[in-house]
């Protein structure tokens, strides 16, 4: 390409041209976007990561979004993509299995029949004997079943990236090969100034599909995007006999206990990959050389040889073979495990396609979604698992380097609900940290911040895990009935506030926020904020503290997210933006014995005439000067108090010595969900990205005689799906996770979003989107939890306290029954 054909301007500018940049310009294109896109690669397509993956792709996932990324992908390799572009892509349609070895490895798998089941795959729990049938040659010692998904296969890297390409350009894409950029600024009018070898190009949206050199990349933009280059092995063996003849592929074989990996045909030899579980390997700490492409390192056979070893016991006709083809290539782990795709935090239409360790198997579908979300203003799918923002300025270097050598080593484990991921904790401790510690909390980590979720009372002080209930149960159980029958306290310190001041303040959030907002000093509003899509970026409290003085409280995960809203929507007007996450703590007070536990450490009137129902007032608690808010996220009577961190420790002793004789008792965020969900209170894995307001069924909290952002498109009446309010049966020892289907006279309907055993009224209770016409009161329904059906049906009003009797109490409410 000559230099008077490089351009100066474009919508786009993809820096990357691995499968996860060619992937976003070919969706791109099909969004329209495609003659404003260029995409740009320092040497050749895929000579980065993509070339030296194994190319495999499966249906077995526990995550429903990944699930229908999986799905499509599959779809676009198996023919759709070639049929389109004339470009091959060579896919090898042979199914697979997983394999488990232990009662916890068939739950998992089980769990991820039903999820599959909702999806609508072609999936099935089989035994030893199917696995036989279709494999012979695996060693089956030891294996108790295997989930077995005929449509999976695996894909030539190049070819499928060379196929989107060609897509891409059919769409008006332009792809600059060896043309490496060299920085990537902000100008003042907003738009990015991509410098090159070639030239610069100023353009509105600049993404960031770098791969390994995507981390050092952000470093030009003042960006910190977290992801570390793990490298990993797959070893192909010389011409197996027994594969000379056979006239079909083998299934490839996932085998998470005893291979930490998967082993699979490869024409007629074999391939093992392999996650070693111990001494992994990172590089590249600080800069991923420029000049490497198509980069190998040697195999290092130490660190892989106990799982490399074992492969041969299960796959025998290996063993005396040599060893004819050693990949041992980088590819990025993000702390968590999952892709950094969407808006990079602190700036505007700086887009990351990055952080990706499974290109090939999420690539496309990840792919699209970023395209809508960067064309249309949001995504078809949830982005929560994969929003950059999800991490904040404690994701230093030191910590992401951490993170992802325990992401690798967790690769092939079991991926039980609530792991908690414990390397490079604590990172943001409250000043409540380790005094609850010392009370038994077992903490998790959200958005950096340490939030006990139970207290280890009578069981050991740790996570306890499985995919059917454990110890854990009767515990947050217990916690739950003293928040119920007397007092609990909780330690909320981890929400993200935020302040909003200033002449302009109550302009910015009204044309930003659905519901009215509160027009008393003291007011307390619940609304969401949405996108110019219509569906929901995130839910918060807003307080009115004073004149032009608001206070917003959200999940902790939505903090940078809230923040970039509230930024990018600024129009000049006087607005000071001060986030107070971390500088003030928080408390949660509960219980019909709240107010007498307030009330003895307070001068302030405690009364309904006193202190109404959804009001905050600033007060004194032994001594420390905090805001205190009337609501209660338990449906309960009860505070939260927002508190001056260096006050807090004050708070919650003068509060817990209180409570002495009235019951109190430390609860921790797995009884907190547990009783929103038995008040039918939506949370965050209701109110995504997926959704309007009107399929989230919170049109009650939208105004209609106001303008805000995405009100026409959130009021359409024309739903796809509606959330739903189920009660399950609750016998069977499985409460769900999330992600099964429900059915109506054997046909699925929707799938689950939250489920939680409610304590007080003993049954499971789930938020489901289903069938809008599905949702009527006292239908039947069946759940498929753990791959078993469960009676249930669909409930229209709160199964606890449905009339909210008992947050509005002016005296002591008769305990829960």
């Amino acid at each position: 390409m000559s230099q008077a054909a490089f351009p100066t301007q474009a919508r786009v500018v993809i820096v990357g041209g691995g499968v996860m940049g060619v992937g976003l310009a070919y969706h791109l294109g099909h969004e329209g976007w495609g003659p404003d896109t260029v995409l740009l690669e320092k040497a050749e397509l895929t000579s980065g990561s993509t070339w030296h993956a194994a190319g495999q792709i499966t249906h077995s996932t526990s995550s429903y979004s990944l699930g229908k990324c999986v799905d499509y992908n599959i779809g676009l390799y198996s023919g759709a993509l070639e049929a389109e572009t004339g470009q091959a892509v060579t896919w090898h349609g042979c199914g697979s299995f997983r394999l488990a070895y232990t009662p916890d490895e068939m739950d998992w798998l089980r769990h991820t029949l039903s999820v599959g089941r909702s999806l609508g795959f072609n999936i099935a729990l089989v035994g030893p004997e199917k696995v036989a049938e279709l494999h012979p040659f695996y060693n089956l010692d030891g294996v108790l079943g295997a989930l077995h998904t005929p449509d999976d296969g695996h894909v030539d890297p190049t070819n499928v990236t060379m196929a989107l390409a060609a897509g891409a350009r059919q769409k008006g894409v332009r792809i600059f090969r060896h043309t490496r950029a060299t920085n990537i600024t902000q100008l003042p009018s907003g738009e990015w100034l991509v410098e090159t070898e070639k030239g610069a190009i100023i353009c509105e949206h600049v993404v960031n599909a770098g791969g390994t050199y995507a981390r050092q990349m952000g470093e030009w933009s003042g960006l910190q995007l977290p992801m570390t280059s793990m490298t990993h092995h797959y070893f192909v063996t010389e011409p197996v006999p027994e594969f000379a003849n056979l006239d079909r592929e083998l299934p490839v074989i996932r085998d998470d206990r005893k291979v930490s990996g998967y082993i699979r045909m490869e024409q007629k030899r074999g391939l093992t990959g392999i996650y070693e579980k111990e001494n992994s390997n990172s590089v590249w700490h600080d800069e991923c050389p420029w000049d490497y492409e198509n980069w190998l390192f040697d195999a290092d056979y130490d660190r892989v040889m106990p799982w490399l070893e074992e492969s041969l016991n299960r796959m025998p006709i290996f063993a005396d073979l040599g060893i004819t083809r050693e990949v041992h290539g980088a590819i990025s782990h993000p702390p968590d495990g999952n892709p950094l795709i969407g808006p990079a935090p602190g700036v505007r239409n700086y887009w990351c396609c990055c952080g990706t360790q499974i290109g090939i198997g999420w690539g496309p579908g990840l792919t699209r979604e970023l395209a809508r979300w960067m064309v249309h203003g949001a995504a078809g799918i949830s982005m929560r698992d994969y929003d950059p923002r999800r991490f904040g300025s404690y994701a230093t270097k030191e910590w992401q380097i951490i993170k992802a050598h325990e992401d690798y080593k967790l690769r092939h484990e079991i991926p039980f609900p609530h792991f908690n991921r414990l390397a490079g904790r604590p990172v943001k401790p409250s000043p409540l940290y380790d005094r609850l510690k010392d009370k038994g909390a077992v903490y998790e980590e959200v958005y950096g911040h340490e939030r006990p979720r139970f207290f280890a009372k009578g069981i050991d002080q740790r996570d306890h895990y499985g995919f059917g209930r454990t110890p854990v149960h009767d515990v947050v159980g217990a916690e739950c009935r003293a928040v119920r029958e007397a007092v609990g306290i909780m330690d909320i310190s981890a929400f993200t506030k935020v302040q909003v001041e200033g002449s302009g303040a109550a302009d910015l959030l009204d044309r930003l926020t659905a519901n009215r907002l509160p027009q008393k000093v003291g007011g307390i509003g619940l609304t969401h904020i949405l996108n110019r899509a219509g569906t929901i970026e995130l839910e918060t409290t807003v307080v009115k503290l004073g004149e032009g003085r608001y206070y917003l409280v959200c999940a902790a995960f939505f903090e940078q997210r809230l923040l970039d809203h509230l930024a990018a929507h600024r129009t000049g007007e006087d607005v000071t933006i001060t986030c107070l996450s971390t500088d003030w703590a928080a408390l949660a007070l509960n219980g019909p014995r709240a107010r007498d536990v307030l009330a003895a450490c307070t001068d302030a009137d405690l009364s309904n005439a006193g202190f109404r129902w959804l009001s905050a007032r600033e007060i004194t608690v032994a001594g420390v000067t905090l805001w205190a808010l009337r609501l209660s996220y338990a449906g309960e009577l009860g505070w939260e108090l927002h508190i001056p961190r260096d006050g807090a420790l004050t708070v919650y002793d003068a509060l817990i010595e209180a409570g002495q004789g009235l019951g109190i008792t430390d609860y921790g965020s797995f009884a907190m969900n547990s009783l929103r969900m038995e008040k039918a209170f939506k949370g965050a894995g209701e109110l995504t990205n997926e959704v309007t307001l009107a399929e989230a069924d919170v049109l009650r909290l939208a105004r209609t005689d106001k303008d805000y952002l995405g009100k026409a498109k959130t009021l359409n009446p024309e739903r796809r799906w509606v959330c739903a309010y189920l009660e399950i049966d609750p016998d069977g020892g499985h409460d769900g996770h999330g992600g099964e289907p429900v059915l109506i006279d054997g046909t699925v309907v929707g799938s689950t979003a939250s489920v939680a055993y409610g304590h007080t009224v003993g049954k499971i209770l789930a938020f489901a989107y289903i069938r809008p016409e599905a949702n009527l009161p006292g239908q039947e329904v069946e759940v498929i939890i753990a791959g078993q059906p469960r009676a249930g049906r669909i409930l229209g009003a709160a199964a606890f306290d449905p009339e909210s009797q008992r947050p509005r109490a002016d005296t002591v409410m008769e305990p829960a029954q």
